[in-house]
């Protein structure tokens, strides 16, 4: 009887015991044997970085980008939000160059807003992204923007504002981390260096007819900032001036010749 009970209930119980105790014990030195080391200079990295986890460096977090800056598989200056300091201790540990570091804050190159007719009422989900779907969007201008606050929704600084239908930066929280300019589906957004005068506010490529029939505020392409520039630093291109800041003085001949006043003043923010 009593060995009808050892090999019934006692048995299975200590052969079970056995088999999870070899198993645990292979799972750990398999686990320790095919462990991939991590670099330790990826923590030294991501504790430098900024850490806005902002996506504008094209990845998806610091932790990320960290990694893929240990690899080589990105460089330093794809990230605007860490400071310069912070950047060449990060060189020194990685052994390489710390790259541009010219301060940017970041723009949005249209004014239109509520000055910009519409070709429909749109009524779904509140983002650019989702009214971008149907047709480009509700704006007469192709390239206008959207106002629905994508941008601002995706700024981990609370930089971006809404006003009159478009987006505006607060040039003193913008810490140019480029999570606004991968957001905006129009690529209205873009970053300039923070010394700059002026800055172009539209995007549109159509000829100055087109553009008046659509918006109040969007250049004609008229070409008189770039004749008007005495540093040769606006060239036009596909009916829109593109400022050269490399050799803008910041003299403010080309805004105030502008008819549209689409060509604004952009604080010194040194």
């Amino acid at each position: 009887m009593n060995g009808n009970i050892f090999m019934l209930y006692v048995f299975p119980a200590l052969l079970i015991a056995v088999i999870s105790g070899v198993l645990a014990f292979l799972l750990a030195y398999l686990g320790k044997k095919l462990a991939v080391k991590k670099d330790e200079r990826i923590d030294k990295v991501k504790d430098c970085l900024a850490g806005a986890n902002c996506g504008g460096c094209g990845y998806a977090g610091c932790a990320a980008f960290a990694e893929a800056l240990v690899k080589g598989e990105t460089t330093l200056d794809k990230c605007s939000a860490t400071d310069v300091e912070s950047k060449t201790e990060i060189a020194k540990t990685l052994g390489v160059e710390v790259g541009d570091t010219t301060r940017t804050i970041a723009v949005v190159h249209c004014m239109g807003g509520d000055a910009c007719g519409v070709k429909y009422t749109y009524q779904g989900y509140y983002s650019c992204e989702s009214e971008a779907l149907l047709s480009g969007g509700n704006k007469a201008c192709a390239f206008g923007c959207l106002g629905l606050g994508t941008c601002k929704a995706a700024c981990p600084y609370d930089a971006i504002s809404v006003t009159e239908g478009v987006a505006k930066v607060d040039y003193k929280k913008c810490r140019s981390c480029g999570a606004c300019v991968v957001k905006c589906p129009k690529l209205l957004i873009d970053r300039i260096p923070a010394t700059a005068k002026v800055y172009v506010a539209c995007s549109s490529h159509c000829k100055g007819k087109d553009v008046i029939g659509a918006c109040k505020k969007g250049c004609i392409g008229c070409t008189k900032c770039a004749k008007v520039c005495p540093n040769g630093a606006i060239t036009m291109q596909e009916n829109l001036p593109v400022i050269d800041y490399s050799k803008c003085t910041g003299c403010g001949l080309c805004k105030d010749s502008c008819p549209r006043k689409c060509i604004l003043s952009f604080p010194n923010e040194k």
